[in-house]
């Protein structure tokens, strides 16, 4: 009876002549040839980088990520961060030495730490022990004077700073807000969290906010001038349930809505419409006589009385308030 086996390259069943026999076929046993010299071209070729670069001394960002193991933005973070040093020499091309490479990885050896193991913890010694004064500074150490924070549950955060869930979940983790856990529930530091979402006694005081569409609407401005001016200005804002609210009182003294509703200004689109000039010609004209105006905004208030005088003054000088 012949024996029958499976090919080593296709997988098919045949019967074979002799015990050594792994293919079916010459045309499998071409293919599985040329398979084994193309996986020892691809190892080659994965290789070589890392063969040249064993040989040089000075190392690209690229060629120091492949020596390293790592991508090359890690790499620039090194550098950024002064571990890795790196030379520029021009404005597209920087060195790094291997001998740093290796002298960063010699200075930073991997030590496990233990949940619970104290860490920089002051070592004893004999004249500590023995000098009643070097125990009293010991005891008197930063670390032993930090002050003690203050922890509020996540549902009073929620109640307290109008945040959802989700939000406050993203935002502890993102800025490293100090968290313990007690009994399942989360406690969150309160002074990391009113320096988070912006909660303070001054803020706490504010009994009026507006919406950002309130605020557009009451005083005819754009959302992006907005935030422009609540940055610029520091006005106070909070954020509650994803709706962000302005100070109404600080938006006032900006936007100044009562010198707007007052009749003794005139802004620049009035008294240009009502002379029949320009905004332009308006400017000049301000600026040329030193006239009093007011910066609300983004608008400039000038007082009616002094325009009225210098337009009557050029009509009974020039016969019209612009000049031909």
């Amino acid at each position: 009876m012949r024996k029958t086996r499976k090919c080593a390259f296709c997988g098919k069943e045949f019967t074979c002549n002799s015990g050594s026999q792994r293919y079916c076929s010459e045309h499998c046993a071409e293919a599985a040839k040329a398979q084994r010299k193309k996986k020892q071209q691809d190892f080659l070729k994965a290789v070589q980088p890392v063969i040249d670069i064993a040989s040089q001394e000075y190392l690209t960002f690229s060629k120091a990520a492949i020596l390293m193991g790592c991508s090359r933005q890690y790499v620039y973070k090194l550098v950024n961060e002064g571990k890795l040093p790196a030379s520029r020499i021009s404005s597209r091309m920087a060195f790094v030495r291997k001998a740093d490479i290796e002298k960063m990885l010699a200075g930073n050896p991997y030590h496990r730490v233990l949940p619970g193991t104290p860490t920089n913890k002051p070592c004893k010694t004999s004249s500590s022990l023995s000098s009643r004064k070097d125990k009293n500074q010991i005891d008197e150490s930063p670390m032993r004077l930090v002050e003690p924070l203050e922890y509020i549950s996540g549902e009073d955060v929620m109640a307290t700073y109008k945040v959802k869930k989700s939000w406050l979940y993203v935002s502890a983790k993102r800025n490293n807000i100090p968290v313990c856990k007690i009994a399942g529930k989360n406690y969150y530091s309160r002074k990391h969290m009113d320096a988070l979402f912006g909660v303070s006694a001054e803020i706490e005081a504010l009994t009026e906010w507006l919406t950002t569409n309130e605020a557009e609407s009451l005083y005819s401005t754009t959302k992006e001038s907005l935030r422009t001016q609540a940055y610029r200005r520091h006005i106070p804002t909070k954020r509650e349930y994803g709706k962000t609210y302005y100070s109404k009182k600080h938006l006032d003294d900006i936007f100044r809505p009562d010198l707007k509703a007052s009749d003794a200004y005139y802004t620049t689109a009035e008294a240009a419409e009502k002379y029949g000039m320009t905004k332009s010609n308006i400017c000049v004209i301000v600026k040329t006589n030193n006239l009093t105006k007011v910066k609300v905004g983004v608008q400039n208030l000038i007082v009616k009385e002094e325009l009225d005088r210098i337009m009557a003054s050029r009509l009974a000088q020039f016969g019209a308030y612009r000049l031909q």
